[in-house]
């Protein structure tokens, strides 16, 4: 049983007991049967209208619960739609007061996350509508009306986060410009004059809108700064330039080109104007100084007609260079002149360097050539021979590879420009074959010189006798001992003799003729010269040739060997000759 139940049998007992004690009361009393029905009644009344009363007020309990129950079950199913979650379940089994508990409960709970979703919701667009007031955009398109799901409140998030980024990428950039902004007035001395240039410079970095057009605008005046500071820059460098220049022409002493050391770096307007003010002055000075003025533009007009391998026909060409009437006319065209003149050497100056280098192997290898051919040069120490002949060997590979490197790169140039790459007057390619052909003809030249040398060498040494290399012990013939001397045959004919070869002959005749000729005075005193004419002497005079390192082409021993036979068969008839002139 019940605890109720018991309690309420309890209350039966006491409501018996309680009538039966107001009975005996009665009976005390005295109370008629009348008057006890009546306070019966009265009791009974009273009993019935507080039972009455309880049962109503129980009865509304009910009716308010169930009331509620339905209500929260609306509630609920208007939750769960809005908050896109399940519908609440309800238990089976439950009472009307623990169901409408349960669902109360639920109610609140999805209330509390409604408002948390609101609320959220909330920070999420104020911060949304401050990061849109920065960066100039339209607001996050989202119903503030409606409880947003889960799934819209992180894409709400990332997007605020995405525009963070966006925000913070875009302070930097306007920061970084910024500063560039503000040096590049400072050094053009400029001072903002619209509202823009304020708003960046002046404004407070936070309060700056940082939109795509504000940030495009923010580059586009940077670099119109920057091409103004670059247009200064580059004028205040032509400034310099020309004053080095004048300096250079007028030969300006170095303590006066201190006085403006301080201007010659930099670009602001002040360096400007202090450039523009010392070039006006030198140009003064530079008219009152023409004749000294010209004359160095001139010494530079030669430097840069070398550099580009003018031909004199080229150099002549300019006719204001031997002009001497020194005037702001003339030195106009000398200006104008190396400035064209030097524009063509910059717009080619990889080819004249490579023709350059070209030359100055060319000429070292004309050097290396020269004293290949040097007969001392087997007398140098120090393994200097072994260098030269390997530098020289070097070149002969290195300088047909270069010609054909230049070749090409002058024939893809002449291509683009459509004329010809001169050099000296003439094609570069002609210029090169010209000077080898120069050096082979003077190699040719010297070899007949050495040849002809040789030849007349030999000659004389055949018709007068080698000189001996080295000291030899010779008989001096004394005053009172008379030289050998063998009596000329009376033979009308030498020729016919067969006792005394032709070449003795040849001695005894010049035995003759030093012992008492006109050469020796007719004195019989004095010593003759003496020709040591023989066989021995003439292979001596070859061995000598051999030795002789020039001589050592094929060709010019060839030549020698062809040229020693010919002095070889006519030698008797040139002593006959030399005989017959002496008689």
């Amino acid at each position: 049983m019940r605890r109720s139940e018991v309690l309420a049998e309890e209350s039966v007992v006491c409501l018996q007991k309680a009538l039966n004690h107001l009975r005996e009361i009665w009976e005390l009393i005295g109370i008629p049967e009348d008057q006890r029905l009546q306070r019966t009644e009265v009791v009974k009344k009273h009993i019935k209208g507080l039972l009455d009363m309880m049962i109503a007020e129980e009865e509304s309990l009910k009716e308010r619960l169930l009331k509620s129950i339905n209500f929260c079950r609306k509630e609920l199913d208007i939750l769960c739609r809005e908050l896109s979650l399940e519908s609440f379940e309800e238990k089976e089994e439950s009472t009307i007061l623990q169901l409408e508990k349960d669902l109360r409960t639920q109610v609140e709970v999805m209330l509390k996350k409604k408002k948390e979703r609101m609320q959220e919701l909330k920070v999420l667009q104020e911060r949304d509508q401050d990061l849109c007031e920065i960066l100039c955009t339209k607001p996050y398109s989202i119903d503030s009306a409606s409880v947003p799901s889960l799934e819209e409140l992180d894409q709400f998030r990332q997007h605020l986060q995405a525009l963070a980024e966006t925000k913070a990428n875009r302070r930097e950039e306007f920061i970084n410009t910024k500063k560039q902004i503000i040096l590049c007035m400072e050094e053009l001395d400029h001072t903002p004059d619209t509202s823009f240039e304020r708003d960046v410079v002046c404004e407070d970095e936070d309060a700056f809108c940082l939109s795509l057009e504000n940030i495009a605008a923010l580059q586009t005046l940077l670099r119109q700064l920057e091409m103004r500071k670059a247009q200064n820059e580059a004028v205040c460098e032509g400034l310099r330039s020309r004053i080095r220049e004048l300096w250079d022409r007028l030969q300006i002493p170095p303590e006066d080109r201190e006085a403006v050391a301080t201007f010659m770096t930099g670009s602001k307007a002040k360096i400007r104007k202090a450039l523009q003010s010392e070039v006006d002055q030198l140009e003064e000075l530079k008219i009152q100084n023409m004749k000294k003025v010209v004359e160095a533009i001139r010494v530079e007009l030669a430097l840069y007609w070398e550099k580009c391998f003018y031909s004199q026909e080229q150099r002549q060409a300019f006719a204001p260079y031997f002009d001497e009437d020194y005037s702001e006319t003339l030195l106009q065209l000398h200006d104008s002149e190396l400035v064209e003149l030097k524009h063509y050497y910059e717009a080619h100056k990889e080819l004249f360097e490579g023709v350059q280098k070209w030359e100055d192997s060319w000429k070292l290898f004309l050097e290396f050539e020269r004293k290949a051919s040097d007969p001392s040069r087997f007398t140098n120490r120090g393994g200097n021979l072994l260098k030269e002949e390997k530098q020289r060997a070097k070149l002969q590979k290195t300088l047909p590879k270069l010609e054909e490197e230049l070749k090409a790169r002058i024939e893809l140039w002449e291509q683009e420009h459509s004329k010809a790459f001169v050099v000296n007057g003439q094609k570069f390619m002609e210029y090169v074959r010209e000077q080898w052909e120069m050096h082979r003809l003077e190699k040719e030249k010297a070899k007949q010189e050495r040849q002809l040398k040789k030849t007349q060498q030999t000659e004389t040494e055949m018709l007068y006798g080698s000189t001996p290399r080295t000291p030899s012990k010779r008989r001096v013939l004394g005053p009172n001992t008379p030289g050998k001397v063998r009596k000329p045959s009376k033979t009308p004919s030498r020729l016919g003799q067969r006792t005394a070869p032709l070449g003795r002959q040849g001695h005894d005749k010049e035995n003759i003729e030093l012992s008492g000729s006109i050469l020796t005075g007719g004195c019989p005193y004095s010593a003759p010269l003496q020709h040591n004419f023989t066989v021995n002497s003439v292979a001596s005079t070859y061995s000598e040739f051999a030795k002789d390192p020039s001589l050592f082409d094929c060709s010019s021993v060839g030549s020698q060997r062809e040229l020693s036979k010919a002095s070889r068969s006519d030698f008797p008839s040139r002593i006959l000759n030399s005989t017959n002139i002496q008689s």
